[in-house]
């Protein structure tokens, strides 16, 4: 999967850099002073790595937690995310990652002990109030784990840290690693879903509605936390009938007692992400029509984002305790 592996050398002899060596013994090995030599040139063509993206192992020196932003809707009194990895397997034509970053490559961070340092000491902070960490935010969390190890990591990590909450957000059904662990009251795993159509058309790659429902349903025999994430919620042609069928798909299967929480969030993007993403698919339709600017950002005009939303709530707590349901906002967006 891998042909080519970049690496700071000052992380040359790091465990999982030597690790990564050897599960990918054929790759060529690339030495460079920092990983922004590779990463960060303007130049790159985004659509051409993505078939075949390299991988760069660094160390992150900058800062490691960062608090969420205000609209994110779901979590507890203190929420930070964290990125051990940017970039990701899949290939949403939606995901603002592709106007954030001028590269495909996938960059892993290997210093997780870092991460988890920093972690702990906010959660003591502000303990005994729980802290919440969110993972998926510049990758999918389960997706390469194979590559990364970092679920295995996370969970020793979150084991000996009850006060700190973490979400696993994944489009993957890679779930063998917490199939076969205990599971965990701090621990959450989230599943993004948008109806099996949309999924098609702009999802690539990612796997079925239905084999998603399936790993959740095989971690909620495991005993684990599970959580449902709409967002973005995209528009389309039969919306109601299309979401209406997607929501009963999930909780037709999955037992009320394993859901955590489930959020809505609608389609929004920086306006300086959702130009460059236009640029790169002038002809999708997902980015054509109903849509205005709104703060910073680029999303379905009020009527429409509201009506949306609205008809998912109606069908969603009609499954679950609305007390689970969480309102993920676009800047400048009124209550509903």
């Amino acid at each position: 999967m891998i042909e080519t592996i970049y690496y700071e050398k000052q992380i040359s002899k790091h465990p999982r850099t030597l690790e990564t060596f050897t599960r990918f013994p054929k790759a060529i090995k690339i030495p460079c002073d920092h990983f922004k030599e590779i990463f960060n040139p303007s130049s790159q063509n985004f659509r051409l790595q993505k078939k075949k993206p390299a991988l760069i192992l660094a160390q992150n020196s900058g800062k490691l937690i960062h608090s969420v932003p205000s609209t994110y809707g779901i979590g507890g009194k203190v929420n930070y995310y964290f990125s051990h990895m940017l970039n990701c397997i899949y290939d949403c034509r939606y995901c603002f990652l592709q106007g954030m970053y001028p590269s495909a490559h996938y960059l892993l961070f290997v210093n997780y002990e870092d991460f988890f340092a920093e972690i702990e000491k906010k959660a003591q902070k502000f303990s005994p109030e729980p802290s919440w960490f969110f993972s998926g935010y510049d990758c999918d969390s389960l997706a390469l784990e194979s590559l990364t190890g970092f679920v295995k990591s996370a969970l020793s990590f979150f084991e000996c840290n009850p006060k700190a909450q973490l979400e696993l957000r994944t489009k993957s059904v890679s779930t063998k690693i917490l199939e076969e662990s205990p599971p965990l009251p701090n621990v959450v795993t989230a599943f993004s879903f948008t109806p099996q159509e949309i999924s098609d058309s702009v999802e690539n790659g990612v796997p079925s509605v239905m084999s998603r429902i399936h790993a959740m349903v095989r971690l909620a025999d495991k005993g684990w936390k599970l959580g449902v994430r709409f967002d973005p919620i995209i528009d389309c042609i039969d919306f109601e009938k299309r979401y209406q069928n997607l929501i009963h798909e999930i909780f037709d299967q999955l037992p009320v007692e394993s859901i955590h929480s489930v959020s809505l969030g609608p389609f929004r993007l920086p306006e300086p992400f959702f130009k460059r993403i236009e640029k790169l698919y002038p002809k999708e339709a997902i980015f054509a029509g109903n849509m205005e600017k709104r703060g910073k950002s680029i999303s379905y005009r009020r009527e429409i984002e509201h009506e949306r939303i609205n008809t998912c709530k109606k069908l969603i707590v009609e499954r679950i305790p609305p007390h689970k349901l969480f309102l993920c906002e676009t800047e400048n967006q009124k209550k509903i």
